[in-house]
């Protein structure tokens, strides 16, 4: 892979777990001398309350590559859910990245070249979840984090896939307002 990465986009969805554990991360990748590297930079040194944005790492003081950046889409001002985003979700998304570098979605002899930011939805309710399985959390969360680098580097949906099917889809929570249930 010797083309220049500018800008990849993707996100999965992936649930199944209980209630509150699904994972919905939406990624920008591309080389760090470029619009990516300039929005990281930018997003690490401009933090906002309640939205902070950290690196994803596998331990306090080690960070994958290509470096990721963590930005929760859910305010957060619950220290029981700042320490299950910034633990276990955190560790999830750099073990999906990694394991993304290792099955050759992301081209591994130019890891220190690349960056990506995640978009990271954690369910607000999670701090509700009665013995949440931490477990089931990060193997959702790792899963969700491989499939949207995936699919950004593979520039899927298709422009065909998404002509030829767009009107067989219809949005969940729109088809809910149809149906009363919101």
């Amino acid at each position: 892979m010797t083309d220049r990465i500018v800008l990849r986009s993707g996100e999965a969805l992936v649930a199944g777990g209980p209630p509150g554990t699904a994972a919905e991360p939406e990624v920008v990748i591309g080389e760090l001398d470029g619009p990516v590297g300039t929005a990281l930079a930018t997003l690490t040194g401009d933090q906002v309350k309640g939205h902070s944005r950290v690196f994803a790492l596998l331990n306090t003081d080690i960070m994958v590559r290509p470096v990721t950046l963590c930005v929760s889409k859910v305010t957060v001002d619950d220290p029981k859910y700042t320490n299950i985003l910034m633990g276990t979700v955190q560790f999830a998304i750099a073990n999906g990245v990694l394991d993304a570098v290792r099955e050759g979605i992301l081209p591994k002899d130019r890891v220190n070249d690349l960056g990506i930011i995640c978009s990271v939805w954690l369910a607000p309710t999670i701090v509700d979840v009665p013995d949440l399985d931490h477990k089931v959390l990060f193997d959702i969360h790792r899963k969700g984090m491989t499939q949207a680098i995936r699919k950004a580097m593979a520039n899927e949906p298709s422009i065909d896939w998404l002509l030829e099917n767009q009107d067989n889809i219809v949005h969940k929570y729109y088809q809910m307002g149809l149906d009363g249930k919101i």
